[in-house]
Parts: structure tokens; C-alpha cells; sequence
């Protein structure tokens, strides 16, 4: 279909961001105030999630040829 936005590459790496940022809720959730989990580890992988997966899994292009066998044009700029 040519209107689609996102390539199947894109909705797999949202998928492992959906993954990630629910074990970085679980993690964040886990016992007393002074867990390493919940202290350290549970807020590297949200802010890892949110600030780099996220924004790549948007932006990833894929590498498949146009399905309708036209070559895209390049822009030269």
C-alpha cells in the first residue's frame, strides 16, 4: 500500500519499546524507596526508551526497494 508511514521494521522496534518501557514500570514499582531497581536501573531504561528507541524507531528507514518498482527520486541538496 503506498500510504503507509510505518515499515514493518518501525512497528518491531515499537513493539520492543512497548516491552521495555513496561519492564521499566515494573522495575520502577519494585520495593522499598532504596531498590537498586527501582532506584537506578528502572529510570536508565525509561529514559533510554524515551529518548533514544523511541525517536529511532520514527526515524528508521527501511531498507526494501519500493513495492511499485519505481525508483524514488533523490533530492540533491
Amino acid at each position: 500500500m503506498q500510504g503507509d508511514i510505518f515499515s514493518t521494521k518501525n512497528l518491531k522496534l515499537f513493539g520492543i519499546c512497548v516491552a521495555l518501557l513496561t519492564i521499566g514500570y515494573i522495575l520502577l514499582g519494585q520495593g522499598p524507596v532504596d531498590n537498586p531497581l527501582s532506584k537506578t536501573v528502572a529510570p536508565l531504561v525509561l529514559v533510554g526508551v524515551y529518548c533514544v528507541l523511541i525517536p529511532y524507531a520514527i526515524m528508521a528507514k527501511s531498507k526494501e526497494p519500493p513495492k511499485d518498482g519505481k525508483q524514488q527520486k533523490k533530492s540533491g541538496v
